[in-house]
């Protein structure tokens, strides 16, 4: 209270507390922006210029917002805060991707049930370090504090990114055919999506803690639940790379919740049908760990998880090899999953 009255403090919400948070985002913001951030002093928004050294000629923006489901809850247990954010900006970034993009800035948006500064400059740490990743710049974001909506230890993140092609240079999925080859990239493990399953699994049916060793994966179930997800903006700027040429990349899909089946039929045209071959890849150990735990019945597997694989390219066969050379440049290595057949739209598995 102030000369006997009620202050915000005393709702929960204290501004001291909240201004020392606010002092720690600057350098982290600042080391991911480019030269087309526009510096502003102050002001309620962020600036960034579309051109850069070489002028668009038809851009398209291309937006993607997202955020990282029940994850939270096990950074929570973890008490790791600052690789969160790189999923934050993973789950949005990958999504513009999927349609050619260059990621040209991120935005977060931070809501928590009491100001703590430590945990806001963890958070924001994440986020800042997957732009960087990405590419993106950190020009702007929300910090809320919310008492009474959100419990006294509890946060949420959601992230919001813009990026730009040229029309002309679009990779949205109509012009996949049969006889382009699908190519995957690996992810991480879980990367942010099926965790209300993992949670019931590994906490409640098994009743495991994050510093629970798991023999069989040479880790401890923090470390392999809270694995950061991959971000593919090196990959998919080779695409663009590759594409200069002629078309070679007709399809990218992301592979999140809903798994490859779900994810890969969204970009498919009518009269065109995805054939994977289940033994073209090998998902991670983790998968068959926590199938094994949760006596998960395999179909329920492919519906939820990403099985190993981040990202689908459809290319034309005769690019198939220069498109996995590019990858391999890059730093990753690809998988041949299947290919694209005439037939009703849709994913089959053999």
């Amino acid at each position: 209270m102030t000369n006997g009255g009620l202050s915000y403090k005393d709702s929960g919400v204290d501004l001291d507390k909240y201004e020392q948070a606010m002092q720690k985002l600057p350098p982290l913001m600042k080391r991911t922006h480019s030269t087309r951030v526009m510096e502003l002093t102050g002001g309620f928004a962020g600036l960034f210029r579309l051109n850069g050294e070489t002028p668009y000629r038809d851009p398209v923006l291309v937006s993607g917002t997202d955020g990282v489901g029940t994850k939270i809850k096990v950074a929570m247990l973890a008490k790791v805060y600052n690789t969160i954010g790189i999923d934050l900006v993973a789950m949005c970034v990958n999504d513009c991707l999927c349609l050619g993009a260059e990621p040209l800035f991120f935005l977060d948006y931070l809501a928590m049930g009491k100001d703590n500064p430590l945990l806001i400059a963890d958070l924001v740490e994440g986020v800042s370090e997957g732009c960087l990743q990405a590419n993106a710049s950190l020009i702007a974001g929300e910090t809320a504090i919310m008492p009474d909506v959100y419990g006294e230890d509890d946060f949420d993140l959601a992230g919001f990114c813009v990026g730009v092609v040229e029309r002309d240079r679009l990779i949205d999925g109509t012009k996949i055919e049969p006889g382009d080859v699908l190519l995957g990239l690996p992810s991480n493990g879980f990367h942010s999506n099926g965790y209300s399953l993992i949670r019931k699994v590994v906490f409640e049916h098994a009743g495991l803690t994050v510093d629970s060793p798991v023999e069989e994966l040479g880790t401890t179930v923090g470390k392999v639940l809270m694995a950061p997800t991959r971000i593919y903006a090196a990959e998919t700027a080779a695409v663009m790379t590759l594409n200069q040429e002629d078309v070679a990349v007709t399809g990218i899909a992301h592979i999140t919740g809903g798994g490859l089946a779900e994810n890969l039929e969204r970009i498919l045209p009518d009269g065109a049908k995805a054939i994977l071959g289940r033994d073209r890849w090998t998902p991670p150990p983790c998968f068959d760990w926590l199938r094994q735990l949760g006596n998960i019945d395999p179909a329920e597997m492919d519906r939820v998880f990403n099985m190993g694989v981040g990202m689908v390219f459809a290319v034309r066969p005769h690019r198939a090899d220069s498109l996995e050379a590019a990858f391999k440049q890059a730093g990753t290595s690809s998988f041949r999953l299947g290919e694209i057949q005439q037939g009703d739209r849709g994913v089959e598995f053999q």
